[in-house]
């Protein structure tokens, strides 16, 4: 424990439920940090549909400035039916995401006692792994266009910490209009992500890890990614690597996901397996996200949207962005505040006597909030 410590925290509440679930992660927090000797210092930011509807603006350069003087963000949610889709995602979240060079997106799998599986048969001790997803590359760059018929010339960038590209492309069109999008991972990108996902399995006692791509199909691309873990696991003998099909993974995730411990892929396909994951451990209630960089700034998040419709209702899980803040304190060195947390979490869903909605019961967001802060400071 690092005890007499005060971390400071930058939070962006954000749209819809975002400032009520994460309200009751704030209170958490707080009452890990009175049980275990150190304060929080909260900067809260204003960026959201309000703000952007305000002022016009979603997030300036000096707000990033601002927010880089934290050690962490704590993040409600984005988004907003008044808002054109994605522009909030992408002008702030993304950015964010972005600027602070968050390339690890970590997604713990665990399915926690008293919570029901979906799937048949499955018990809180057969689902527990970790999804490690690269954050930054892959066909989530974000460049692409479309070409009508005839010659088209076409300028893109990708702009990184890690390199700068340029495609200049003649398109010849002979037919109908095409659209395209194009994907790019950098040896350096890949060998990053998938070190952090051998250096977490060493870290917490696993001995295994599960590369995910379609290079039976994608090969040009993730052909370099396969030798990238290839090259990586050599330093990791003790840990056993294999390969695993996109396609393949998400059968196995429904069939036997007590098989799997760390699994490490690039951006799209652990984008659409992570949200699988979620599911199978009880739903988007209980399902928190990092975006890290393990040097520098990282955000802390539940996956769920911002739900407008119940904004002000006081009737939204908060448990996912509870549990988010433990992964928060985990980052910034409190892990055994970071371990009381999740089971303050387990243990009131085990006793059952305060559920939301969304869990088949009639309390509400605070009342869950209130709940898992009494079980961290023990009164409950």
């Amino acid at each position: 424990m690092v005890s007499g410590m005060a971390h400071k925290i930058a939070v962006v509440p954000g749209d819809g439920i975002g400032p009520e679930i994460i309200g009751e992660g704030r209170k958490v927090l707080d009452a890990a940090a009175e049980k275990h000797g150190f304060k929080i210092k909260w900067e809260e930011f204003p960026y959201g549909a309000d703000h952007y509807f305000a002022t016009k603006e979603l997030l300036p350069d000096e707000g990033l400035k601002r927010l880089s003087k934290n050690e962490a963000i704590y993040l409600g949610a984005l988004g907003d039916p008044r808002a054109t889709p994605g522009v909030l995602e992408k002008g702030i979240l993304l950015k964010m995401r972005f600027y602070f060079d968050e390339y690890v997106n970590l997604r713990p799998i665990r399915l926690l006692e008293g919570v029901d599986c979906p799937l048949k048969g499955k018990k809180p001790g057969d689902i527990n792994f970790t999804i490690i997803r690269e954050n930054t590359e892959d066909f989530y760059v974000g460049i692409g266009h479309r070409a009508k018929q005839g010659k088209n010339k076409q300028e893109l960038e990708v702009i990184r910490d890690l390199y700068r590209v340029k495609f200049g492309l003649d398109v010849d069109v002979d037919g109908d209009e095409i659209a395209y999008q194009i994907g790019v991972i950098s040896k350096k990108g890949s060998e990053r992500i998938i070190r952090y996902a051998f250096e977490y399995a060493k870290k917490k006692g696993k001995t295994k890890v599960t590369a995910v791509d379609k290079a039976n199909v994608l090969d040009k691309v993730y052909g370099l990614w396969r030798e990238q873990v290839e090259a990586v696991a050599k330093d990791y003998p003790e840990i056993q690597y294999e390969f695993n099909f996109v396609d393949a993974i998400t059968m196995w995730f429904v069939k036997q996901p007590e098989y799997y411990q760390v699994v490490v892929t690039p951006n799209m396909f652990g984008d659409i397996i992570s949200d699988l994951g979620a599911m199978i451990q009880g739903g988007l209630g209980l399902a928190p996200g990092g975006n890290i960089n393990p040097d520098g700034v990282s955000m802390f998040e539940p996956i769920h949207g911002s739900a407008p419709k119940y904004k002000g209702m006081n009737v939204a899980n908060p448990l996912a962005t509870i549990w988010a803040g433990a992964l928060l304190l985990d980052e910034i060195g409190q892990e055994k505040a970071a371990e009381d947390v999740v089971r303050a979490v387990e243990s009131v869903l085990r006793e059952g006597k305060v559920r939301t909605k969304d869990l088949g019961g009639t309390n509400t967001t605070s009342d869950m909030g209130d709940a898992v802060a009494k079980k961290v400071l023990g009164k409950g």
